[in-house]
């Protein structure tokens, strides 16, 4: 998430009552996630495990909770909960607008673009030009849409990330600020969800079509041509590249890659990143002709076990 103005550290470390090290006037011009930082941005991080990968980062300035070496050309912020912090952040830069029509006077709707009944347009959401939404379709606050897309009844687009963190006395949300970003030519089905980034973008590229009841995670990206068939859930900061086939009831985990023309068959669950120009099947994920010959051969152990009885 990019401000819309460059602040300074010492106007950050206000914000979030938190020491700091580093020039007062250092630049800060965003914040996000460790995956998808940025030059001027802040990340945050609060476990050893992840401190020297969050100092390395392309982030300049890092939130965390200790005092450590600060690298060179880039800024400390000093917190006991960088979590908090950066919700705190978050909830400055991107605060929760209330809106109490249908479609928000900020929205920006284009030419021949169609909406069905009971539709709800969030406060700056952009659509462009010829889409098609049906009735019942809810797009939330800074969704970016482009011409020729349709989204069928009871879809969802930019719900919040589904990211917490455990504390004593429950769970606490990671809040999203980010966006659900949809390119031209896309076909979105009915009640299908997409939540937004928690700082960054959710993408469908250009020409992908979701079937219906289909779920994407926050922060993942989709790619151009794909097929993505019903009931698939696609978790969080997933790629997937160019023209993938994934039919039904597939799921993946977080932070993995699907390469550029995979196949992936139906109720297959995408434990790992898999190369692009392949198929696959099961669970765990294998290439399907190797999969099948596994199945065929564990459909055989009766028989062998009946031979060894005869012995």
């Amino acid at each position: 998430m990019k401000f819309n103005t460059i602040h300074t550290l010492k106007e950050i470390a206000t914000i979030i009552n938190s020491e700091f090290v580093g020039d007062e006037n250092f630049p800060v011009s965003g914040m996000n996630e460790i995956h998808v930082v940025e030059f001027g941005d802040i990340v945050f991080v609060d476990h050893p495990k992840y401190y020297d990968k969050a100092l390395n980062s392309a982030a300049t300035t890092i939130l965390i909770n200790k005092k450590v070496d600060c690298p060179e050309g880039k800024a400390l912020l000093i917190s006991d909960d960088p979590f908090r912090d950066f919700n705190t952040l978050t909830k400055h830069f991107r605060p929760f607008q209330f809106s109490a029509v249908a479609i928000a006077p900020s929205a920006k709707i284009g030419i021949g673009t169609v909406m069905q009944p009971n539709c709800f347009i969030g406060n700056h959401v952009q659509i462009g030009k010829n889409c098609l939404i049906h009735a019942n379709v809810t797009i939330y606050d800074h969704t970016i849409i482009g011409d020729n897309v349709m989204i069928h009844a009871g879809t969802i687009l930019g719900a919040d990330a589904f990211y917490y963190k455990k504390r004593p006395d429950g769970f606490d949300q990671l809040i999203s600020g980010g966006r659900v970003v949809i390119e031209d030519n896309v076909g979105i089905g009915a009640l299908c969800t997409i939540d937004k980034g928690v700082t960054g973008d959710t993408t469908i590229g250009e020409g992908t079509k979701l079937d219906n009841q289909v779920h994407v995670g926050h922060d993942t990206v989709i790619g151009k041509k794909c097929l993505i068939a019903s009931q698939t859930g696609i978790a969080g900061c997933v790629i997937i590249e160019d023209e993938v086939t994934i039919w039904g009831q597939v799921g993946t985990t977080s932070g993995i890659t699907i390469g550029a023309k995979a196949v992936i068959m139906g109720q297959t669950g995408v434990t790992k990143s898999v190369e692009g120009g392949k198929t696959y099947f099961g669970t765990p994920i294998e290439e399907s002709r190797e999969k099948l010959k596994q199945l065929a051969n564990i459909k055989k152990i009766p028989e062998i076990l009946s031979k060894l009885k005869e012995l």
